[in-house]
């Protein structure tokens, strides 16, 4: 549904809220995002990855029956829906919403679960992709914890962007460094995704998920070996991003 609002084009006004909010804090831009009705109905997407503790926790403290969709590919690691129902738990949210692909869709999609092997491409868009945007259909605005320094395709993230001509995508830690989310999960002693201890600093699929050596990059391990940055939710520079992303600088 597209975004309604009476600032003009789409694009203007996300320019104005990156003006605006350019020397603000990732706290500001969530109080920001959960308290502005033009910013009309929102929700936070969320992997409960490595890193996902820390906007979970922004919105518990700010407005804890945020919607919360988390995808559940049918292909996560044991310990990521472990993880999913301590930190719900812990944090008191109350409206976390576990998403899945319908059973018709993986049945002619992915009926013995190999899809991944032949195109890690469509798996993401059967498992991930499609499901995401049903559950986003009917909210105006969503906010996500990417961050400039993980990847290519992310080096000139904004607090706001443009996602098309339906709805505004916020990035309260856009301009963080790695440091300063593990500052923040020590302070609020959160608790970490038992795998990062294992060497994984970014976590999706299992199958597609691998440790990272020591100096690494933080996200070396997602679709390993492949031309790929990016599982498919996301905007680039306004359109949808389904397949391989490069930095094009």
């Amino acid at each position: 549904m597209p975004l309604d609002n009476n600032l003009g084009p789409l694009s203007e006004w996300v320019e104005a809220l990156n003006q605006r909010y350019k020397h603000h804090s990732a706290t500001a831009v969530m109080e920001r995002a959960l308290s502005d009705p033009d910013l009309g109905r929102i929700a936070l997407v969320s992997s409960f990855g490595a890193e996902s503790v820390v906007l979970l926790h922004m919105v518990s403290v700010i407005k804890k029956d945020t919607p919360v969709l988390f995808v559940d590919t049918e292909m996560l690691f044991p310990e990521t829906l472990g993880y999913q129902q301590e930190v719900s738990e812990k944090l008191g949210l109350t409206d976390v919403r576990t998403i899945h692909a319908s059973k018709i869709a993986i049945i002619t999609g992915d009926r013995d679960g190999t899809l991944h092997k032949q195109s890690t491409d469509a798996c993401c868009d059967l498992r991930k992709v499609q499901p995401m945007e049903a559950a986003l259909a009917p909210f105006d605005s969503w906010i996500t914890g990417r961050k400039r320094f993980q990847a290519g395709t992310r080096a000139a993230l904004e607090f706001f962007e443009q996602e098309g001509d339906i709805r505004i995508k916020i990035n309260p830690l856009a301009h963080w460094a790695p440091e300063d989310v593990q500052d923040y999960m020590i302070n609020n002693n959160l608790p970490r995704h038992p795998l990062v201890a294992k060497g994984y600093p970014s976590i999706g699929c299992a199958p597609c998920t691998s440790p990272v050596k020591p100096g690494e990059d933080p996200r070396a391990g997602r679709w390993r070996n492949e031309d790929k940055e990016e599982c498919g939710i996301h905007f680039i520079d306004g359109r949808i991003v389904r397949g391989p992303i490069k930095d094009a600088s």
